[in-house]
């Protein structure tokens, strides 16, 4: 889990920068303490005294193979951030798909206020492929947040360093396997349409849901797809048997 500093830009947030906290965290679960909000506010005050003037305006942290969405804890987490200092934001980042799929996975989002009359029909906007074992958690807690749309640009400081990094690892990263790097996710996902559809067969199951497995399975297959197509051709201009 890490802070994140950021300039406002009419309604927009420009992120700028991040940094580390101090916090416990496993695979699947981070929990932000007393010690990381007194580190943040330090932080910032010693980034003030150097004459950067951008503000903490929120936290990230990952979500492995998992997708871009708040949990139960990074809802109540983004709540009380909110409560306490706004405007404050919540980016999710999933390292894993966006290897798989070749481009950034990542989601940024504001939870309602506890007096919002949230909409008690329908869930998200955008549908998301969800593990199984992950569903009733994302489901429970789906109508709590909302998400921002997210753009990306690059300042001339990370084209410098963007340039310098391509010009030494520019072979390693053409010539690098993507089938061998992707192959473990890849079996997680197909392992993981086994059991939901599984499930189909023994729980009444609407029409919708099953549409929802089938655009999973579309998903899944065109990732491994493009992951087998990208080493081919790798194999082909490098002539190597990787």
């Amino acid at each position: 889990s890490s802070g994140i500093n950021a300039e406002y830009g009419g309604h927009s947030i420009i992120v700028m920068d991040v940094f580390a906290l101090p916090v416990e965290g496993t695979e699947t679960r981070v929990n932000a303490n007393l010690a990381a909000y007194e580190y943040m506010v330090n932080f910032q005050n010693n980034a003030k005294a150097v004459g950067r003037e951008e503000n903490v305006v929120g936290w990230y942290h990952s979500h492995p193979g998992y997708g871009c969405w708040l949990s139960g804890i990074d809802v109540t987490t983004q709540m009380n951030n909110q409560q306490y200092q706004d405007p404050f934001i919540a980016i999710v980042v999933d390292p894993i798909r966006t290897l798989s799929s070749g481009k950034v996975d990542l989601g940024a989002f504001r939870t309602y206020p506890e007096t919002f009359n949230k909409i008690s029909e329908g869930g998200p906007s955008r549908y998301q492929s969800i593990p199984l074992h992950k569903i009733e958690d994302f489901g429970v807690h789906c109508k709590q947040y909302y998400s921002l749309d997210v753009s990306y640009f690059r300042s001339s400081y990370d084209d410098k360093l963007l340039n310098s990094l391509w010009k030494q690892y520019r072979i390693n990263a053409l010539s690098s396997s993507v089938d061998s790097s992707n192959q473990n996710y890849i079996s997680n996902q197909v392992k993981d349409l086994s059991c939901k559809l599984s499930k189909v067969q023994q729980i009444p199951t609407s029409r919708e849901d099953c549409a929802k497995i089938a655009t999973d399975g579309t998903k899944t297959a065109i990732e491994a797809l493009s992951g087998v197509m990208t080493s081919m051709l790798k194999k082909k201009v490098f002539k190597c048997d990787q």
